[in-house]
């Protein structure tokens, strides 16, 4: 008769690894890794109470707080979960898949597996338990009537949605919100007085108090009454909810942003070179509101000195301070039609970080000397302080160079030189990333007019001119710049990389060109300068816009 062998005494110690630093500053107590912790479940072989763990960890009593978050953090993330007992299991051990489920307006939905395998089936009445990107864990049950694995929710591991937005129903007395995202498909019952006196049909914020399960619907209170669906600007104001995008900035990001100077002052000069002097210019949109970038250019011996200012944001916002972990939550700055939600306040986004006409403001220089061909033939970057003279836009520029002695040419005579040099210049900038084998896709940008309601008139395209691409000239040299500045110096960076078309891909562009009389060289792994070429064939045509885009569609 054969007995379970007993498993080894395990010590208890703590492993030096990369998590321990990490934990010990986020929360003062070093803890052991995760990665020690599982295999230390795994060698119990059975399911083990969380003060047997803590135990066999050797978690001391002043530490347990800090345990119990690791383990549900572990179980957030699909490594551990609980069973009936209370006790931790290995996910893997149970055969469960976690994920997070993506519902369908229909009712049904999918578990999209965090390991990449294919997606599991949600019938209708899975999908009752829970809400569209909720985290959870299931267990495939087999294939549905069309073939598709189907998968049975086990636990709901995290909660994705605490406040929806939606419109205001009542029937029969009772009130109910209908989701605006149409992947949300259960309606939220409000509780009894918690309409905050909205009226039925208006636009609403809801806070769930009762997830949904099996056997009832989720309950909520509102907490936040938009107005009516068909007042101005209520689209925005949908979508900042809907996509949970952050719109308010905290009391203590306002008490730090009213505690920032006005302007330049005579302490930020320390260090920085004064190119107050030098007529750098805006040139942005029409209804641009945030200057970021600055232009010069002279001409110096057969080529020409280019430089590139941008607003110095690191002056005002150090590395870890409130305002850079207010930045780095939100990633970047959202633009809506007549709208932005930014990243910084305002007093700095449109403030000391906006390159404003006539006034100072700390930057960051791209100083460039550009040979006659193109080729940059020195640079270097400096912090420095400057002063916009003009803010130009893509129009004014553009008639300016057709116009050189017309009534915009004589507004802005004291510029008018160097954005004529800054025209010359692009074009031997453009004529050599030619030579290189850039590809440059023409596409069409489209601008939404809006009536006095704030409702959308009219679509219509935006022609560009020769001035949008005399900015994008000159940022791309700064970009190059600066990438080979990082290079030089051995510093990680991350790079966007470009790859071609998947043999597949590949052939169905080749396949379509035929029709049209075209053909792509470059073999199997064709490079930019065929792409290039090709463009350069079909520019005349009238279809130019439609071969162009397939032959982008064919690139990753």
């Amino acid at each position: 008769m054969s007995t379970k062998p007993k498993l080894p005494k395990l010590p208890k110690i703590r492993l030096k690894d990369p998590f321990l630093e990490r934990e010990q500053a986020k929360y003062g107590q070093p803890l052991p890794s995760r990665e020690y912790m599982m295999e230390l479940l795994e060698a119990q072989g059975v399911p083990v109470a969380l003060d047997a763990f803590a135990e066999l960890l050797a978690i001391q009593p002043d530490e347990m707080s800090f345990f119990a978050r690791r383990i549900d953090a572990m179980e957030r993330d699909g490594q551990l979960m609980r069973n009936r007992k209370g006790a931790l299991c290995i996910m893997d051990k149970l055969h469960l898949i976690p994920g997070i489920v993506q519902g369908h307006p229909d009712g049904y939905g999918f578990l999209v597996p965090d390991d990449g395998s294919a997606d599991l089936f949600l019938a209708t009445r899975e999908m009752e338990k829970v809400l569209h990107g909720d985290r959870v864990v299931a267990r495939a049950i087999g294939v549905d009537r069309r073939g598709r694995p189907e998968g049975a929710i086990v636990e709901v591991l995290e909660r994705a949605n605490s406040k929806i937005v939606g419109r205001l129903i009542s029937e029969h007395g009772i009130a109910r919100v209908v989701p605006e995202n149409k992947r949300i498909n259960q309606d939220i019952l409000v509780e009894p007085g918690g309409d905050k006196q909205a009226k039925p049909g208006q636009v609403v914020v809801v806070e769930i108090i009762q997830q949904p399960n099996r056997h009832a619907q989720p309950i909520g209170r509102i907490v936040e009454v938009l107005g009516n669906y068909a007042d101005p600007g209520m689209e925005i104001e949908i979508a900042l909810r809907k996509h949970e995008l952050p719109h308010e900035f905290s009391a203590e990001i306002e008490r730090l942003a009213k505690k920032l100077p006005k302007g330049v002052r005579k302490q930020d000069l320390e260090g920085r070179e004064d190119v107050r002097d030098l007529p750098l210019v805006t040139i942005d949109g029409e209804t641009a509101r945030d200057f970021d970038d600055a232009v010069y250019c002279a001409k110096q011996g057969r080529g020409w000195r280019l430089v590139v200012a941008i607003a110095d944001v690191s002056h005002y916002v150090q590395p870890s301070d409130a305002l850079d972990r207010e930045a780095l939550s939100r990633g970047n700055s959202v633009y809506f039609p007549r709208r932005v939600i930014p990243m910084l306040p305002e007093a700095l986004s449109n403030g000391l970080c906006s390159l404003l006409p006539e006034v100072d403001r700390l930057c960051m220089v791209c100083d460039m000397d550009i040979a006659a061909n193109g080729e940059i033939a020195h640079y270097q970057f400096y912090p420095a302080v400057m002063h916009s003279h003009a803010r130009l836009t893509y129009n004014k520029v553009w008639e300016m160079l057709e116009a050189p002695k017309g009534d915009m040419a004589k507004q802005y005579a004291s510029v008018l030189p160097h954005v004529q040099n800054l025209y010359k210049l692009y074009h031997a900038l453009a004529k050599a990333r030619g030579k290189r084998g850039a590809i440059d896709f023409e596409t069409i940008e489209t601008q939404m007019i809006f009536n006095e309601q704030g409702k959308i008139e009219r679509i219509q395209p935006v022609m560009r001119n020769d001035a949008h691409r005399i900015i994008e000239e000159c940022m791309l040299a700064a970009n190059v710049c600066a990438s080979d500045f990082l290079q030089s110096h051995e510093h990680p960076t991350l790079y966007r990389v470009h790859e071609g078309p998947t043999p597949e891909k590949l052939e169905a562009l080749r396949d379509f060109l035929k029709g049209f009389g075209f053909s792509l060289p470059g073999g199997d792994k064709p490079h930019a300068k065929d792409y290039a070429a090709l463009l350069e064939k079909i520019k005349p045509r009238p279809d130019a816009q439609l071969l162009q885009t397939v032959m982008l569609r064919s690139l990753k």
